[in-house]
């Protein structure tokens, strides 16, 4: 398998897992933990865990948190390819999660959203064969032209490429999103994602995507995933797991589906891949490896 960069998010996260629904301006009961976080880390730390050759390029802050992201991500054997911001701190993300699994969460992305075309360079890619790219990046205008920066030169040196659209809050213009990504020849959205691109929640509707770019794979929680592209649409069901805490389910779903795919393998194990490390993401709190 050749190296794969990843360019994305590095954080800090705070996860508190409450049973109750939060009171407004009251108190709740919360079990509370940190741990790294931030799309990109985890997915480099999931590709890791599957023996990629694993590059992250994103921007921290010169801060203990940023240090601390540093050293358990190169302890794990991932190469960190970060600019380091004297100015804007780490990121760090408060990640509430309910008793049923599910998460919501408040993200200050700090040096991230600085993250700048200057910080994507030739050397970074240059024992690459693919490049992987978390969509807040495109989707945070101040980020947007490293983002782009990013897929242009990885197409100008002849890696392949793929972007996940990560929140579907923040797709306001589709036709601008999709522009950005002309090209890309994996798009990985979830179903939310997917309905914020084409109106609809039907894999199918995936199909009007193709020629934007090459292939389409969505990922729909309980329901499975799917692979669509000019040969139609593929589908799998989900892998049974108690969902614990859903964060980064999807980052660690990108892990397995592309190093099957970059493995040449068939499009049912591709997603098979992919389903069961977000069945093992869901089945433990925090979003990264354990």
């Amino acid at each position: 398998m050749t190296g794969i960069v990843v360019v994305g998010d590095a954080a800090l996260d705070v996860i508190a897992r409450h049973d109750k629904p939060l009171p407004h301006g009251g108190d709740a009961r919360a079990k509370i933990r940190f741990t790294g976080g931030g799309s990109g880390a985890n997915t480099a730390l999931w590709l890791r865990s599957l023996d990629a050759d694993t590059t992250l390029l994103a921007r921290i802050g010169d801060d203990p948190g940023g240090r601390l992201i540093r050293a358990e991500l190169e302890a794990a054997g991932v190469r960190c390819a970060f600019a380091v911001d004297p100015e804007a701190p780490t990121c760090c993300v408060v990640v509430m999660v309910d008793g049923s699994g599910q998460r919501s969460m408040l993200a200050d992305r700090g040096a991230n959203q600085r993250f700048s075309p200057e910080d994507v360079t030739p050397a970074v890619l240059a024992d690459a064969g693919h490049l992987h790219l978390s969509g807040y990046v495109l989707l945070d205008p101040p980020s947007r032209a490293a983002g782009l920066t990013a897929l242009a030169l990885a197409r100008e040196l002849g890696l392949t490429t793929s972007v996940d659209p990560q929140a579907a809050a923040h797709i306001t213009d589709p036709a601008a999103f999709l522009d950005d990504v002309r090209g890309v020849d994996l798009l990985m959205p979830n179903t939310e994602e997917l309905v914020a691109l084409t109106g609809s929640a039907d894999p199918a509707s995936a199909k009007e995507l193709l020629g934007t770019v090459g292939a389409v794979v969505v990922t729909a929680g309980l329901d499975g995933a799917s692979w669509v592209d000019d040969g139609g649409v593929t589908s799998v069901p989900a892998i049974e797991a108690e969902c614990l805490d859903s964060t980064g389910a999807g980052d660690a779903f990108d892990a397995g589906v592309l190093t099957g795919w970059l493995a040449g393998e068939s499009t049912v194990d591709i997603l098979r891949h992919g389903t069961r490390l977000g069945a093992l993401a869901v089945g433990k709190v925090g979003p990264q490896p354990a």
